[in-house]
């Protein structure tokens, strides 16, 4: 039986990454805060361990059996005010470097991080010539620095790191004000959503995908990859948006060009995922249209 470490695991991806091992048949090693697990509750083949990002470095007190794969989901400050706070941030980067020695002395020989589209909009931001970043890139470039710190880490402890870059997630079980979930609870509270003009590039890909991903990419990425996790389709943001609206609110208007896009517009290369299909086997399965629906159905029940 494999054995997996998973840091994060009480969170909207990693319970669904611990779910998706424990279906797979892997025994897990689930790393919360403050014995918060609620997400967890009932699963068989997991072992709950209390411990803090803070803390990462004595988690080999915790676990007492040589482990094979170690995912790192935990991520202080990915949502809200918090995403702007240059100190948590850098110390979100210093604890994923950590996180590969606390790897390393649990035997694992393969570490794979959850990396973010952010990573590449923030890098863009940073490097465009007269271009003025809000501090929504803060979070992205903790994530660089967390990818570049964590890889050095790595190669010198003869580690095989691997990176999922998630598009973007969503899904049934997210309570975060990220953008599907705003206009869904929007339109269920009978609003209008205002949203840019929606020309940028974008791609959402559904929670039971990512997780199928991540592990696929555990067990058969190649070290120091960098692989991208998406539907494969990614389109301008406000074709997705036409497809929400015609999947659950057909007779909610969207107010399109309502709000500024004062962001970096990436192209549709930068969303490319035939790479991960190629090395891993993965392709999501879940249309939009679909994972809206779902999504919906979940915020509709928990009223």
């Amino acid at each position: 039986m494999s054995v997996a470490i998973v840091t994060g695991a009480n969170g909207f991806i990693g319970s669904a990454v611990v779910k998706e091992l424990v279906k797979s048949g892997y025994k897990v090693y689930a790393v919360v805060r403050g014995g918060r697990a609620h997400r967890l509750t009932g699963l068989a083949r997991v072992k709950i361990v209390d411990c803090s990002l803070e803390k990462i470095v004595r988690l080999d007190r915790s676990i007492r059996e040589k482990c094979d794969v170690f995912y790192h989901f935990a991520w202080s400050g990915s949502a809200g005010k918090e995403r702007a706070d240059t100190r948590l941030q850098l110390d979100n980067a210093q604890w994923a470097a950590q996180c590969i020695s606390a790897a390393k002395w649990a035997g694992c020989k393969r570490v794979v991080f959850a990396g973010s589209i952010a990573e590449k909009e923030s890098l863009a931001a940073a490097y465009t010539a007269g271009f003025r970043p809000g501090t929504g890139y803060i979070y992205g470039g903790g994530k660089v620095a967390a990818h570049i710190l964590s890889s050095c880490v790595a190669a010198a402890e003869g580690i095989d790191l691997i990176f999922g870059e998630i598009t973007n997630a969503y899904g049934a079980g997210e309570e975060s004000p990220r953008l599907i979930n705003t206009v869904i609870r929007k339109c269920m509270a009978g609003i209008s959503p205002e949203l840019t003009a929606g020309t940028q590039n974008y791609d959402f890909v559904y929670i039971d995908d990512v997780a199928r991903a991540f592990r696929l990419i555990g067990e058969k990425g190649k070290p120091f990859t960098n692989y991208t996790i998406g539907s494969s389709h990614a389109k301008p943001l406000k074709e997705f948006m036409r497809e929400l609206q015609q999947a659950v609110f057909p007779d909610i208007p969207f107010r399109f060009g309502e709000i500024p896009f004062t962001g970096v517009e990436l192209p549709l290369s930068a969303f490319d995922c035939s790479e991960t299909e190629r090395d891993t086997g993965f392709r999501a399965e879940v249309p939009f249209e679909e994972g809206c629906k779902r999504t919906y159905d979940w915020w509709r029940a928990r009223q």
